[in-house]
């Protein structure tokens, strides 16, 4: 069984990224496992002191989650421009580790419009030695909707095509790395 870490880079509940990944792990395809990860709020603040014997329990489970992975999917807002701190915390937790290093990722977006984030976000996932997938781009426009529109438009069996055939290039491309 292959299994795919989901991680919104929102903290925000009603967040159109947590709806998406949500979403993506109701319609994952036959033998693959689609776990969303939700310790995002809970890591503490990057401080290289805090490595190796003085690992934060949070930050290991983050760790063990991407390093147990077979691929990794991003859901990124975009804050000011750039990748919300949340998120590039959690990022830069995994900076001196080997758990992303050479480990397919792909971006998916809950918006049209957040181009300067999905450029940052792709630029310091490559730094980190993410394998990402640039393949069948998945954009479902989810932003300014209410919890329920957002409901509707990912039950829409266009939406969910579209859902799942990117799951399906994505698992793809991870067997073949």
């Amino acid at each position: 069984m292959m299994s795919i870490l989901a991680i919104s880079g929102s903290l925000r509940a009603a967040s159109t990224n947590n709806a998406l990944v949500a979403a993506l792990a109701r319609i994952a395809p036959p033998g693959c496992h689609l776990r969303v990860y939700d310790g995002l709020g809970r890591l503490p603040i990057f401080n290289p002191d805090d490595e190796g014997e003085r690992t934060p329990q949070e930050v290991t489970a983050l760790i063990d989650a991407v390093t147990r992975a077979d691929g990794v999917i991003v859901s990124c807002p975009e804050y000011a421009h750039g990748v919300p701190g949340g998120l590039k915390n959690a990022l830069d937790w995994l900076v001196s580790r080997d758990a992303a290093v050479g480990k397919p990722a792909m971006q998916v977006h809950a918006s049209p419009r957040s181009h300067f984030a999905r450029n940052a976000l792709a630029e310091i996932m490559k730094t980190m030695s993410f394998d990402l997938f640039d393949g069948q781009d998945l954009t479902i426009a989810l932003l300014g909707k209410r919890p329920q529109e957002m409901d509707e438009i990912l039950a829409d069996a266009v939406t969910i095509e579209s859902m799942r055939d990117a799951l399906s290039a994505f698992s793809n491309f991870v067997r073949t790395r």
